[in-house]
């Protein structure tokens, strides 16, 4: 297992297969690449099946655990199911998505070896669920909730991205999950560094704090050192769910549990969400250049907030001088 020069073992690989997809989320950053929505054909530069395949066989080589396919939306990819069927047995794999697909290939992904999914949903209302994504698929998405579900793929994990248009919402959602089994919520922080729009992002310790009061318990996760809060387990009449909170906006603690590497749809390694002079190019993909881009990448990972940036007397993040002049 390759590990960094401050101690993270690389356990996860994150692969976005396209940048291409069917929604248009307002808050949108493409996997830290910029809000590039691409067209619904598939482009040329857009990693075949055979990258795909080689570059996880690699990942094998090196220990890596898990692997989650990302995009755009993975699932305007045809070859979705044959990537996860030719992922090595050793490598547990896992899709985020936006759901509208899953109804017709829930099964199919699952009968291929997935095992996980998270699915993107922000708000529990058709309308509210449009001013978010621009999108009218409000109902295939709670189609592919229960499709993913009746699949077998439970718990599924619910993203809702809490910013200014969704905060008010995050008590429904949180009810939402307890009430229904077999669902988790992932709350995640919105990123004004790389979507823009600074005014839209909220007080993410505030939602730490609310949940705290209605948890039943807390514990916290090795990965990213997130807290989760379970709710709705005392009440016999609820099943019961788990709230979890992605905060990594100026948190040095998820920096210095952050065990992951990321695969843009091009072909390029990226060792930090936050950066993007850290793409390392995997050239032809063969497997010699795939081991050599991989060695490098993790060898040049720095946490970014606590290391790449630094907080200075005042309190305010600042890029550290040391990697600035590098």
């Amino acid at each position: 297992m390759l590990e960094d020069g401050f101690g993270r073992e690389t356990t996860g690989v994150r692969i976005s297969l396209t940048d291409r997809c069917n929604f248009d989320c307002v808050y949108c950053h493409n996997e830290g690449l910029g809000d590039t929505r691409g067209p619904m054909e598939p482009a040329e530069d857009e990693m075949s099946t055979d990258d795909v395949i080689r570059f996880l066989e690699v990942a094998a080589e090196f220990d890596i655990q898990s692997a989650k396919f990302t995009g755009g939306e993975p699932m305007l990819r045809e070859d979705l199911e044959t990537i996860v069927r030719r992922t090595p047995d050793s490598i547990e794999t896992s899709l985020t998505t936006n759901g509208t697909f899953l109804p017709d290939r829930a099964t199919a992904l699952v009968d291929a070896g997935l095992e996980r999914v998270n699915v993107s949903q922000d708000a529990l209302s058709p309308k509210a669920f449009q001013t978010v994504t621009k999108s009218s698929a409000y109902d295939d998405v709670m189609a592919g909730i229960d499709a993913a579900l009746d699949a077998g793929l439970a718990p599924v994990k619910l993203n809702m991205v809490v910013f200014e248009q969704t905060a008010g919402y995050v008590p429904e959602m949180v009810d939402h999950v307890a009430d229904n089994e077999g669902l988790q919520l992932q709350l995640i922080e919105y990123m004004p560094e790389l979507a823009g729009r600074p005014e839209w992002a909220v007080d993410i310790e505030r939602v730490h704090e609310w949940l705290a009061d209605q948890a039943d318990r807390v514990d916290r996760r090795e990965m990213h050192g997130r807290n989760r809060y379970f709710v709705g387990e005392d009440d016999p009449d609820r099943p019961g769910g788990m709230v979890e909170i992605v905060d990594p906006v100026g948190n040095a603690d998820f920096c210095a549990n952050c065990h992951r590497v990321r695969v843009t749809h091009e072909g390029y390694l990226k060792g930090c969400l936050n950066r993007n002079d850290d793409l390392k190019s995997m050239g032809e993909m063969t497997k010699p250049e795939i081991r050599e881009a991989f060695r490098e990448t993790v060898d040049e990972r720095v946490p970014y907030y606590g290391e790449y940036m630094v907080q200075d007397e005042n309190g305010e993040w600042r890029f550290n001088e040391e990697y600035i002049s590098a």
